[in-house]
């Protein structure tokens, strides 16, 4: 489990991560999200030991961070910083070595995500000949060669396809499945709905939103609705449970005055619901809303 405990990091008087705190368990791809420079990557550097936070604590697995060996860290950063002269297969050999792999190890490995990756055979080209997809490849492989037990990924779907972003998430979930720590940051939502079981969103330094990604929907869920049903309804009396509604045929759909459960209870006393639909925002709405609050 990686714990995050009350961090703070200051330049010249002003706090980019202030007082963030958060956890996330084994087995877990947990979303760290929030707009451009609200603090996220300079946390991911006091996790990484790039930097050193002023104050607070982060441990993995109950043991302070900079105890452990960089080894059981892979990180995946947003900015790539790839060696281009170099093969490509070459640099995976090299990384996995630095990382504590043997020789042979390291060539077996890089040869099976080569594989995995389908571009087996251009292990003998150079990084610079590659395509900005197959680069995004080589930087994923590099983070998870040596198996670290906590992975960061930082963006990891740029530059890939449908094809090869699918993939993407299926190791990702295989690694959630061997027990792996995940922190997964992006401004791709859509792929945080797909991967994310916790989400915490950070603006201006600061955690905004942290929880369950479903608690955090249902938090942010509106009072409107949308029924269908069957049978003679008494529209006067269904008008007193809205603020605001609209009734087509045998469809009614507004802005709820009560619980939703209440309204519900008396439709199935009066008629037969077909379906009975809240609008639940997404993501993308949630962190749009939060932002601009918080801003």
């Amino acid at each position: 489990m990686l714990n995050l405990s009350n961090l703070i990091k200051q330049y010249e008087g002003v706090r980019a991560v202030d007082d963030v705190s958060f956890s996330v368990e084994q087995g877990d791809v947990f979303g760290f999200l929030g707009p451009n420079g609200a603090g996220k990557t300079t946390t991911i550097r006091m996790i990484m030991g790039i930097i050193q936070q002023d104050s607070g604590t982060i441990e993995l697995n109950g043991k302070n961070i900079n105890l452990i060996g960089r080894n059981n860290l892979g990180y995946l950063p947003e900015d790539r910083g790839l060696y281009q002269k170099q093969k490509l297969e070459e640099t995976i050999i090299y990384f996995g070595i630095l990382r504590g792999l043997s020789k042979l190890d390291a060539k077996t490995k890089t040869n099976e995500w080569l594989e995995r990756f389908g571009i087996g055979d251009q292990g003998n080209r150079k990084i610079e000949e590659l395509s900005k997809g197959n680069q995004q490849k080589i930087q994923f492989i590099l983070s998870l060669i040596h198996d670290p037990s906590l992975l960061i990924l930082d963006e990891p779907f740029t530059g890939l396809d449908p094809i090869n972003q699918l993939l993407l998430k299926e190791i990702i979930q295989e690694k959630r499945e061997e027990g792996k720590t995940i922190l997964f940051s992006t401004h791709q939502m859509e792929q945080v709905e797909r991967l994310c079981t916790n989400i915490c969103l950070i603006n201006q330094g600061k955690i905004i939103v942290e929880g369950s990604l479903e608690n955090v929907k249902k938090s942010h869920s509106s009072d409107s609705v949308d029924v269908r049903f069957t049978g003679e309804l008494n529209i006067e009396k269904a008008k007193s449970f809205f603020s605001e509604m609209a009734i087509k045929g045998s469809s009614i759909s507004g802005v709820l005055s009560c619980e939703p459960r209440d309204f519900l209870t008396w439709m199935n006393e009066s008629v037969i619901v077909e379906s009975f639909q809240i609008h639940v925002p997404s993501l993308e709405q949630i962190f749009i809303e939060e932002v601009k609050k918080s801003s």
